[in-house]
């Protein structure tokens, strides 16, 4: 029976590099972004930032920890050079075969193994360590629309990634790899639009609503 717990904090550190992601893709838009914000914290309270950011993980087959938040913090803390970081534990499942492991991850919505053309892919082609993230310009998209308020933030795993699919099917490729401010500006009208509704965090009119009566 697998063991799931209220968060662990484990108080020693963990190498980044032996954490295994539970995604194939992140926004390096969004990484440099925390580069920046890290490059600026490190001399100030960089010790006291990475205390308060804790990386939630399980620990798999021979005790492997997989991490299933907080990739985009993470990648930008190993391109900066940080080599180790604190994590909680939130299941033991070193007990289970690998195929049994991967389906119960898989049902508990803890992967999302999804490339950069938001296809599924199998848990195999998983990177075996956060440096191998590949990038996803969408999920950078989707990233600052929320930012900019065009989406609440929610619990709902992997949201981000369901609207950046949701823009990949609107918006081209090469418009937001070549003209981002662009991109960025109908993205966030289309965010706001009936047609996101059904997606987690949707802050647009509600659909069919009078305007006028809104106003009031």
């Amino acid at each position: 029976m697998a063991i799931i717990s209220p968060i662990e904090p484990i108080v020693h550190p963990v190498p980044i590099r032996s954490l295994r992601p539970t995604q194939i893709t992140v926004g390096l838009h969004e990484v440099e972004r925390k580069r920046a914000e890290w490059c600026v914290r490190r001399d100030r309270d960089g010790g006291e930032f990475l205390g308060s950011h804790v990386i939630p993980a399980v620990i798999g087959p021979n005790g492997v920890y997989w991490m299933i938040d907080h990739h985009h913090l993470t990648r930008a803390l190993h391109d900066e050079g940080v080599e180790h970081i604190l994590v909680s534990v939130v299941a033991r499942l070193e007990h289970l075969p690998k195929r049994r492991f991967f389906s119960f991850m898989d049902a508990h919505n803890w992967f999302h193994p999804y490339d950069a053309e938001g296809k599924r892919r199998d848990w195999a082609d998983l990177p075996r360590h956060i440096g191998k993230l590949a990038d996803d310009p969408y999920r950078s998209l989707a990233g600052e629309v929320r930012r900019a308020g065009g989406y609440a933030k929610t619990a709902t795993p992997y949201s981000e990634f369901l609207w950046a699919d949701f823009l990949r099917d609107r918006i081209s490729l090469r418009q937001v790899t070549e003209k981002f401010a662009k991109a960025f500006s109908k993205a966030l009208d289309l965010a706001r639009s009936p047609a996101a509704s059904h997606l987690p965090g949707f802050a647009g009119p509600e659909h069919g609503a009078d305007s006028s009566n809104a106003r009031n």
